[in-house]
């Protein structure tokens, strides 16, 4: 029951730092490119999902130290990014005008992308940023 606990709270946690995403790349995309508009709001929904996980979710587990956490934490987050790019941008630009779909493409392939790598984020801050053992960063 504790593992579907965490998971759930970690779908709201990440629900409200994808909201984060979402709402900060509708502002930089006034200024920035797609992909950079993406790239930045990323960031934001980063720090929102940094304290998050860690005092909702993994109840501020670690053991590691706040430098392995947070060199953990980029790790993984760097790989969501580039999953969140990749899907955003195939879908965006490929994909949905192949499909002939024209409606708020951008919208909706930023959705799909922010929600691609929730898995593997979970696992890797399960296991690797706020995991009670000890490691090698």
């Amino acid at each position: 029951m504790i593992f579907s606990r965490r998971v759930f709270i970690f779908l709201l946690s990440g629900g409200v730092a994808a909201l984060s995403n979402m709402g900060s790349r509708f502002l930089f995309s006034l200024v920035f490119s797609y992909p950079v508009a993406i790239a930045l709001a990323y960031s934001v929904g980063m720090l929102v999902a940094f304290f998050m996980f860690k005092l909702l979710v993994f109840n501020g587990a670690g053991g590691r130290g706040p430098l392995r956490e947070v060199f953990w934490y980029l790790v993984i987050n760097a790989f969501a990014l580039l999953q969140t790019l990749a899907v955003s941008v195939a879908l965006a630009d490929y994909i949905l005008p192949f499909i002939g779909w024209t409606w708020r493409q951008h919208d909706i392939a930023h959705v799909i992308g922010v929600l691609f790598p929730v898995f593997s984020s979970y696992f890797g801050h399960k296991h690797l940023t706020f995991s009670k053992r000890r490691q090698c960063a």
